[in-house]
């Protein structure tokens, strides 16, 4: 081949991949050390590849080839995690079939992914959305609702008015909704969870597990979503009723500075009251979102009733608040706006009393115009005054338990995980409920509960299968009487949350996966993906796999489903992510035709660390295109030089065990970036030396540093290898080899100081004798303007390192 060809060698080797299936694995219980399993979060269908996308992607596909030419049997499996409202609202906007649309997107991606030159197990691909899968979501939840982790309750939910659906508390970022960011509001319902606080203290415990391979903030970020909390449970009993109001507070040694108790406006006692005022506050509110609630000014409302101090027997006022969450501890708060500077806020605004129970000093304390939040000793406290904070909370934690109103206890922020949505495409939730049997579960030999294909979408807020009579209208599966079908669908990161583990066993139709091939290439040992799954994706997979390990169908070996976690920084255009909104989008295919998937796939990786933000500049892959050609020409080049004998230099071998030695360095530590530029840097050694190099040697280290480049540029990689007359693909070569002491320089920088000052810097032999450094040194012009018609005083000589020339 004359020219780099870049489409015509990509289209190539492309098809030389598929036709010889060299990315597709089986178990090999022999081989069970080196099995390796990597695997990116899989994409949802939405019809094209992003930028994100592309970078993801290349990072996995480069770790698969990597892990394949250190000898490891690699699992790189891919899917389309496929269900999802943006299928509905597009049936909506087109006319269209979810199915359709989504089929139709998967069909384009796979093509991109192809051209991009990925190297995927294509015979374990899945599609969430297909019967195949949701079948065993299905049988999942069944097999949840036997244990007791799946149950339904009506529950104040977050309500996205534009996607017109339920959230999980997860999927709301700062009192928006995650997918579309419109505010998000409160609302009744009757819902379908999972009891994922039954595993809170595993998914707490077992994070030691995996701290070695997990980044401290994913860890951070999980620790405080599940927000285990030690503090003291307090009783409030309401004056002139037989009703208790339950509180949780860390700082039980502000409990005498308590002046007024606040309720969330849908705590049980706050719902129960009937005064127009308290009812118009209740469903204003219920207006706002949980963000607004607590940020946004506070507003309450007196509701008439008191409750009674559990020490001093005062009765203090009982309010509604705004910013008292019911998701949150008890749903009600003792308020000490000496101590609290929300409680503060809301004291003043409302003339409430404040008192002071704590001081910095064991002294008086009179507050300014905020809240002492700190700690110290406590004043105004009666039998508990001048005890530091931390013996108070433990004495009138005491008192309290000796009095029956009050003990230690932990609270935890997590919630059980809401998975009932209002939509048509997803996983139909596999329960009946009956007038005289209430709700009960499908029989698993009817699974799966399929899908119609007759639908109607309105955009309206209804789950559409609600109108669908032939799919809610059924038999009672206990009493044949006439019973309904659930028409709420799972949230799809239920599909999420085990799609790893079908990938190891994807065409099984008797059961969602075989405990031997799990247990064989579980847990995934490395895993791509966006730090914004932390408290989503990442914590629910989790959680099931624990699940699954009681139940026996995986080995606790398994018990976290992936070892190590990589995630990539985003794609940056003019300043900000790229995004449709945004307008800066750059479509991956123009600049597959403009340079190719191997300039691609080579700028992502060296435009930036993998862990940090690529700012998009398209002269780098312009950039990137240019090696790649002067590459290709060097190994035309080399190849055309005649054959010599007997030659050998020493230079090329250092450099060779040099380079080979920081790429495999630099590979192991993710540090693509630097490894890129390390071949560049030899490659540019090589048309300096090849003029003047033995041909054998030459093309020796051009096959190794060929086989170290192939995971970032796979195309040109093969061709250069079929080039050099190598059989079958690279894809099969080993890693190379290097001998650490060869890889060492036999020449060193030496500094040559005029009274301390470095004059001058040359290369020397090692170990060069001080006779032979002290001529070179004194040939240096600049040595030779410090020292003209000095005295020399002394010469200070260190061994390989420095000469320093003392002169007056």
């Amino acid at each position: 081949m004359a020219n780099y060809t870049f489409n015509d060698i990509e289209q190539k080797w492309q098809k030389f991949w598929d036709d010889n299936k060299l990315f597709e694995t089986t178990e090999f219980p022999d081989k069970q050390d080196k099995k390796y399993y990597v695997l990116e979060m899989f994409p949802y269908p939405s019809g094209r590849l992003h930028m994100g996308h592309v970078r993801n992607y290349t990072i996995s596909d480069l770790i698969t080839r990597y892990k394949k030419l250190q000898g490891y049997h690699v699992m790189h499996p891919i899917g389309w995690d496929s269900f999802g409202l943006p299928a509905e609202n597009a049936a909506v906007k087109f006319k269209s079939h979810p199915q359709d649309w989504t089929l139709q997107n998967i069909a384009n991606m796979k093509l991109q992914l192809k051209k991009m030159g990925f190297g995927y197990d294509w015979s374990r691909e899945l599609a969430t959305c297909k019967k195949d899968y949701y079948h065993w979501n299905q049988w999942i939840f069944l097999k949840f609702y036997e244990k007791g982790l799946a149950y339904r309750k009506k529950s104040v939910v977050n309500w996205c008015p534009d996607c017109v659906t339920v959230l999980a508390n997860e999927q709301v970022d700062d009192g928006k909704c995650w997918r579309c960011e419109h505010d998000v509001i409160q609302k009744d319902l009757e819902q379908w969870f999972f009891r994922i606080t039954d595993y809170k203290d595993a998914l707490l415990e077992d994070q030691e597990l995996i701290e070695n391979g997990w980044g401290e903030s994913i860890l951070s970020m999980q620790k405080n979503w599940i927000g285990k909390s030690k503090g003291t449970n307090i009783t409030f009993k309401m004056a002139h009723s037989e009703e208790n109001i339950e509180v949780f507070t860390t700082r039980a040694d502000t409990l005498m500075g308590a002046t007024y108790v606040v309720l969330a406006p849908e705590h049980p006692i706050a719902t129960a009251l009937t005064s127009p005022s308290i009812k118009a506050f209740i469903k204003d509110v219920k207006k706002q979102s949980e963000l607004e609630r607590s940020t946004k000014g506070k507003k309450g409302v007196f509701t008439g009733k008191y409750a009674i101090h559990p020490i001093t027997g005062e009765e203090i006022p009982i309010w509604l608040g705004n910013y008292v969450l019911a998701s949150y501890g008890t749903g009600a708060v003792m308020a000490v706006p000496a101590h609290d500077q929300r409680d503060y806020d809301f004291a003043v605004q409302n003339q409430l009393p404040i008192k002071v129970v704590i001081s910095s000093k064991n002294a008086d304390f009179k507050l300014l115009d905020s809240a002492f939040e700190g700690k110290g000793f406590l004043i105004n406290s009666g039998e508990f005054d001048a005890l530091k904070s931390k013996d108070a909370i433990i004495s009138i934690t005491k008192k309290l338990i000796t009095l029956g109103k009050g003990s230690f206890t932990t609270t935890y922020r997590l919630k059980d995980w809401l998975l009932s949505r209002q939509r048509y495409w997803g996983t139909p939730i596999p329960m009946i409920f009956c007038d005289s049997c209430g709700s009960v579960p499908v029989s698993e030999l009817d699974l799966p509960i399929e899908l119609p294909k007759n639908i109607e979408f309105t955009g309206g807020g209804d789950s559409p299968l609600k109108y669908v009579d032939e799919f809610v209208n059924v038999a009672c599966p206990k009493c044949g009487q006439s019973a309904h079908r659930e028409t709420d669908t799972m949230d799809t990161f239920v599909d999420s949350s085990w799609y790893f583990l079908r990938y190891c066993d994807s065409k099984n139709t008797e059961l969602p996966f075989s405990k031997d091939k799990v247990d064989y290439w579980m847990p995934v040992d490395q895993y791509i993906g966006g730090a914004e799954h932390a408290c989503m994706h990442l914590l629910y997979s989790r959680f099931f796999e624990k699940v699954f390990v009681d139940m026996g169908l995986i080995d606790k070996k398994a018990i976290e489903p992936f070892l190590n976690l990589l995630n990539q920084g985003m794609v940056i255009k003019d300043g900000a992510k790229m995004s449709k909104s945004k307008g800066n989008i750059v479509d991956p295919d123009e600049m597959l035709k403009k340079y190719g998937a191997d300039a691609l796939r080579l700028f992502v990786m060296f435009a930036a660390p993998v862990d940090k933000d690529l700012d998009w500049n398209e002269d780098g892959i312009e950039g990137g295109s240019r090696f790649l050609a002067r590459l290709f020409r060097l190994v035309k080049e080399i190849l055309a030089r005649p054959l010599d004998k007997n030659k050998f230099l020493r230079k090329l071998e250092q450099v060779e065990h040099a380079t080979i030695k920081k790429i495999t360095e630099d590979m192991g530590n993710f540090s693509y970036n630097t490894t890129v530029a390390t071949v560049m840097e030899a490659v540019n050694f090589l048309y300096k030396i090849k003029d003047n190099a033995p041909r054998t040697q030459l093309l020796g280290f051009l096959e190794n540093l060929i086989i170290a480049i192939s995971p970032f540029i796979p195309h040109l990689a093969e061709e250069i290898w079929q080039m050099l007359d190598k059989s079958g693909s690279i894809i099969n070569a080993a890693w190379p080899k290097f001998d650490a002491k060869k890889a060492e320089k036999d020449t060193l920088e030496f500094v040559v100081q005029v009274n301390g000052k470095v004059r001058a810097k040359f290369e020397v032999d090692k170990d060069t004798e001080q006779l032979i450094i002290e001529n070179l040194a004194f040939k240096e012009i600049k040595v030779q303007q410090h020292t003209t018609n000095k005295k020399i005083v002394k010469l200070i000589f260190v061994k390989n390192k420095l000469l320093n020339i003392v002169v007056k």
